[in-house]
Parts: structure tokens; C-alpha cells; sequence
């Protein structure tokens, strides 16, 4: 079987693969850096409080280029800013290598924090580009299941590969992984047929454009929608390996491998969930995951009296998570046309990265006075809040009414969702 159809253009497969690996390399090196940072700090010779600000500088970088990117996304089209990102984000992998001391690795990690803003929703915007609506399920899904496999490969291989040679070792090999992904964007991903944005990138245009999006009812909601997803993903997960360990009695092996558990949980339900959304819609999908991680995470601390325990209730944890990645994704992708697109996935990828920052301080304030359980209800009504902004203020189009003829008209739909020749 051709890698291309006869058009000369690639196989949705193909594409779907492209953009996996792009999350998978992009997801690993950032998963992979809190597991090493002792042995970071042994070999550099970098105290324990500075060790820290080697993953904040990174989430910084992120959210300050996502907006940034977001505008010229729209005006210089997917696939360049796919090439620019892949392309900067090997390079800043690669001069891991170089690294001999704190300062250093602060740079690297700047640099790949820059690349990682450039990237920041650009896989998800892509598959809006160029899916139709009813696909889009099922590639967001695939696409964003690349974190998960991260998360059961790429994390621990990485692990192994700093303890045997040193830890810089592993940001090379997801240097490898990303220059491969660089390749394919260049040689076989094409330009959606998608109008772009006409106008110049200025400041004022962009903030503009920002603030043009957030006077929309449906974009606020999906702004709030997603930063409280990232506040309480922070709220939950933070602490729980260190409840589990001191609470419950955890060793670390047990720890990662419970952490394995929930990737495999995470590749086994996001794809199905994408698809089964393409057919029934995405609201109810998303209310149903929410309100699920709602009793879940509420209860976590009542259900879990021993370790063996926790293995399969962070599975169901990890599954109603990845329900909800891929539909809400997808839903995101049409809820402006294709030259807002980059903007609007840009601005929500800064504002989950603002979410999680604030909640992950947050969460250790609360967990100092008055324990893990009092952070599981909190994780547990930002979960609710939620589900329930999606579901009664995100338009779907095909399954509620057109609320904003700028970005929800059956006009815009049709310019925007038109299937690209050969896909």
C-alpha cells in the first residue's frame, strides 16, 4: 500500500501519524524531566530549590509563544508553523547535549519552551483544518492518545537511558523522534485548503483579535471550560504520588508503574472516545467523563485504603479523563472558522498553562493545612464546572442551534469543514 492516494496527497493515516509523533516527542521530553531532575542536580551540581525552575521556565515559554504564534497561525498557515516548531524544538532538544551547568540548561529549556508555545495547539488546529467535523473525533483522538504512549514509553525508556548514560541522553533520543516528525512535515504534510487570515501580525491586531474572541459568549466558555480542566488535572495529580507514598505507603517503582497504568487506560479509551463522538456528538460525551472524574475524584481518598488499590481506580480516573480530550478538542475546532483557529487554540493552550500553574500552587498550600483529600474536592468541582459550561454554553454544530453567525453559521461550516481533495 502507496503512502499516498492517487491525488499525490497523503492518507488520513499518514497525517494522523505525523501529528502523534509530533505529541508524542513534544508530551515525552516534558514528562521526562521531572523523573531525572535528582540525577540533573547530581551531575550539574544544581541545588534542590533551583531544580524546580528548570520546568517553569519551560511553562512559561509555552504559554508567552502560544499566544504569540497563535495570530501568525492563522495568517502563515498550519503547516509552516508545524515545520518552524518541529524544526526549533530538535534543535532545542539536541543542545541538551551541551549542557554543563544550571544557566545552561535554563537556556535549552527556554528555547525548547519557545518551540513548544510555537506547537502549542498547532497538532489540534491541523486536524480541524483539515478533518471534516464528523472525523475530527477520531483524529484528535489518535492524535492527542500520543501523550498517553509517552507516558507508558517514552517516560520510562527515557528514565532507563539517563540512569545507564547520563540525562542528557534522553533528550536527544526525543530529539531523534522529533527531527523524524520534522521530515514528515515537511515532505508529505500538505497546506489544508482553509481561508487564512489576509491582514499583517501586528500587536494591536493580535491583542484585537484576542479580545475580539473573548466578547464572544461561546469562546468565553470555552476559555473558562478549559482552564478549569487544567486547574483541576493540577489540583489532583500533583499530590497524589505524594499522599500515596506518605499516606498510603508507595515506593516510587510502584508510583511510575501506576502512572503506566493510566497511559495504557489513556490509549485504550481516548481513540474510541473520539470516534464514538464523531456519531452521537461531543457534549454528552464530555458531560458524562465530567461528571464521572467528579464522584472519582471526590472519593479518591475514601476508596483507596491500600496501594494495590490505587492501580485500578487511577484507571478509571485516567480513562474518564481521555473521554473527554479528543470530543472537547474537536469541539473546539468549530467553534470559529479556519483563519481564528490558531488563535483560539493558542489562547486556550496559555490559559491551561496559567490554570495549571496557579492550581499546582495552590494545591500545595491547600495540601500543607488541611490535606490531599481537601485538593480531590476541589479537582472534583472544577471538573463539574466544567462539564457543565460545555454542555450549556458550547454550541455543536449538527446538534444545537447556530448561536453566533461569525462562528457557528451553517455558511462558515461549510467554507471551513469542506473535506480537502483526496483526504
Amino acid at each position: 500500500m502507496t503512502l499516498l492516494r492517487p491525488s499525490g496527497r497523503p492518507r488520513p493515516g499518514l497525517v494522523v501519524f505525523t501529528l502523534w509523533l509530533l505529541v508524542f516527542s513534544a508530551s515525552s521530553q516534558i514528562m521526562v524531566i521531572a523523573p531525572i531532575l535528582p540525577l540533573v542536580g547530581d551531575e550539574l551540581g544544581i541545588r534542590e530549590a533551583l531544580l524546580g525552575t528548570l520546568v517553569s521556565a519551560y511553562s512559561l515559554m509555552v504559554g508567552a509563544f502560544a499566544i504569540i504564534s497563535g495570530p501568525f497561525s492563522d495568517r502563515i498557515g498550519r503547516r509552516r508553523i508545524l515545520a518552524i516548531g518541529t524544526g526549533v524544538m530538535t534543535l532545542a532538544l539536541a543542545a541538551h547535549i551541551f549542557v554543563v551547568g544550571y544557566w545552561s540548561f535554563i537556556l535549552v529549556r527556554l528555547l525548547a519552551g519557545t518551540a513548544g508555545g510555537v506547537l502549542s495547539g498547532a497538532a489540534v488546529s491541523y486536524v480541524g483544518d483539515y478533518f471534516p467535523y464528523e472525523r475530527r473525533g477520531w483524529a484528535t483522538g489518535w492524535v492527542m492518545s500520543g501523550m498517553a504512549a509517552g507516558q507508558i514509553v517514552g517516560v520510562p525508556a527515557g528514565v532507563v537511558l539517563a540512569g545507564w548514560f547520563g540525562f542528557r541522553i534522553p533528550f536527544l533520543f526525543f530529539a531523534l523522534s522529533m527531527a523524524l516528525t520534522f521530515f514528515l512535515v515537511l515532505s508529505l504534510l500538505p497546506q489544508p485548503e482553509v481561508e487564512r487570515s489576509r491582514d499583517p501580525v501586528t500587536f494591536r491586531r493580535a491583542a484585537d483579535g484576542y479580545l475580539g474572541l473573548l466578547r464572544q459568549p461561546e469562546i468565553r466558555a470555552a476559555a473558562g471550560a478549559f482552564l478549569l480542566m487544567f486547574v483541576g488535572i493540577s489540583f489532583y495529580v500533583i499530590y497524589l504520588p505524594t499522599w500515596l507514598e506518605r499516606g498510603i505507603g508507595a515506593t516510587a517503582n510502584q508510583i511510575a508503574l501506576l502512572f503506566l497504568v493510566g497511559g495504557v487506560a489513556n490509549v485504550i479509551v481516548g481513540p474510541q472516545a473520539g470516534r464514538i463522538s464523531d456519531r452521537i456528538g461531543r457534549k454528552g460525551i464530555i458531560l458524562a467523563s465530567c461528571l464521572g472524574l467528579t464522584v472519582v475524584m471526590a472519593l479518591t481518598t475514601v476508596v483507596i485504603r491500600e496501594v494495590w488499590h490505587a492501580f485500578p481506580y487511577f484507571f478509571v480516573v485516567m480513562a474518564l479523563v481521555a473521554m473527554r480530550i479528543g470530543p472537547f478538542s474537536a469541539l473546539l475546532t468549530a467553534l470559529v472558522p479556519g483563519d481564528r483557529r490558531g488563535s483560539l487554540l493558542s489562547m486556550t493552550v496559555a490559559l491551561g498553562q496559567l490554570g495549571f500553574a496557579a492550581g499546582s500552587t495552590a494545591a500545595g498550600l491547600l495540601y500543607a493545612t488541611a490535606g490531599y483529600a481537601s485538593t480531590t474536592w476541589i479537582a472534583s468541582l472544577s471538573v463539574l464546572g466544567m462539564g457543565l459550561m460545555v454542555w450549556f454554553l458550547l454550541p455543536e454544530p449538527g446538534f444545537d442551534a447556530p448561536v453566533d453567525a461569525r462562528t457557528t453559521s451553517p455558511a462558515a461550516i461549510v467554507r471551513d469543514d469542506t473535506t480537502p481533495p483526496g483526504a
